[in-house]
């Protein structure tokens, strides 16, 4: 987990870099399309599970949707945000799934933790704020990522158990790609300045390269550490995504948060760990009442 909070942010800041002269569609096509390439031939090698139920495959479409959305509105947010800023504001995600949780899954949420969602959401205001001053609607943008990834970690709870994660995510690839193609075609024919292929130089391809490559990394490490630990034990280690997207903003664009983004970042961490804390002693508690002896 220590290796995704480190990797991601530096797939998100090739990814600003990258933004300034790539379309969008043509980043998240290469994106998608090195995650297809390095994973399907290890679905292969490793003689994985592939093959899905209608229903499995119907989620794994919809997540799939949801994980091109996501990603698209955190590269385009890159280009108007500070990367500490736009990480930071995602972090709302915690509260919004605590909350998705409760109206969708029907999950018991006491009122200790939705005043700890209230706190979080302020302190993601007060991070929206000054970026909202100088840059308009596109601050706003990391809730849209942070809502996304809500929706898509529900779908992948969904099916979780019925898939290999491995084999979700090649396939997920794959279907990427496959939707990626003809919208490119689509806006290279219409004249879509965001949906049109590039002819990228040889440092371009090396970034681009490299994008696809953090980027599937990334995921391959959250995912074999979900295998060795509970999620309640690693969830409070992906909040030092915020202060290695800080350390990478300033070191390559000399960006950094103003006051009261920076006590905002302190708020939303602050209140996410609480909600985490709560989480993992309401689940012990559980634990505990299921081997009480009756």
């Amino acid at each position: 987990m220590l290796g995704f909070c480190i990797i991601a942010p530096m797939g998100d800041a090739v990814a600003k870099i990258l933004g300034a002269t790539m379309p969008l569609g043509f980043l998240l096509f290469v994106r998608f399309g090195i995650q297809a390439g390095v994973l399907v031939p290890l679905v292969a090698a490793t003689k994985r599970p592939w093959i899905m139920t209608r229903r499995v495959f119907r989620l794994t479409a919809l997540r799939t949707g949801l994980h091109i959305a996501g990603i698209g509105a955190m590269f385009t947010a890159l280009q108007y945000l500070p990367l500490a800023d736009a990480v930071a504001i995602a972090f709302v995600m915690p509260f919004i799934m605590l909350l998705l949780g409760h109206w969708v899954l029907g999950e018991e949420v006491g009122i200790r933790r939705i005043m700890a969602c209230a706190v979080g959401f302020l302190g993601t205001l007060m991070v929206i704020q000054p970026s909202f001053i100088a840059v308009g609607w596109p601050a706003l943008l990391p809730l849209a990522v942070a809502l996304t990834f809500s929706l898509f970690i529900l779908v992948t709870r969904q099916i979780a158990k019925e898939t290999d994660p491995i084999s979700l995510q090649a396939v997920s690839g794959v279907l990427a790609t496959l939707i990626l193609v003809p919208a490119l075609l689509i806006g290279n024919l219409l004249g879509l300045d965001a949906l049109r292929f590039a002819v990228p130089t040889g440092s371009e391809w090396a970034l681009l390269v490299g994008i696809g490559l953090l980027g599937t990394f990334a995921h391959l490490l959250m995912t074999w550490s979900l295998r060795f630990a509970p999620a309640a034990t690693l969830a409070p280690m992906q909040y030092l995504e915020i202060p290695v997207a800080t350390g990478f903003g300033w070191l390559i664009f000399h960006d950094l948060p103003n006051g009261m983004a920076a006590a905002g970042i302190c708020v939303t961490i602050a209140s996410g760990l609480y909600i985490v804390m709560r989480e993992r002693a309401t689940a012990m508690a559980r634990t505990h009442e299921k081997q009480a002896p009756a």
